[in-house]
């Protein structure tokens, strides 16, 4: 994971390492990328496939808010 988050650039977030597979049966993930996004009241937003564009739109929203 260190070496992905290294030559990919995306060190500017944390990053979970979910080894028991906990996090991706809770909300039902099957596969790679996927982004869960959680608000301040609990509520998730699961999406996948997000471009470096459209993710960094997320971030910033989520930043300003």
């Amino acid at each position: 994971m260190r070496a992905f988050v290294a030559d990919t650039g995306v060190d500017g977030f944390d990053h979970v390492q979910d080894v028991a597979n906990v996090v991706w049966q809770r909300y039902e993930i099957r596969s790679q990328p996927h982004f869960a996004f959680i608000d301040d009241d609990g509520s998730v937003e699961i999406t996948r496939g997000l471009s470096e564009g459209e993710l960094r739109e997320r971030i910033e929203a989520l930043l300003a808010a």
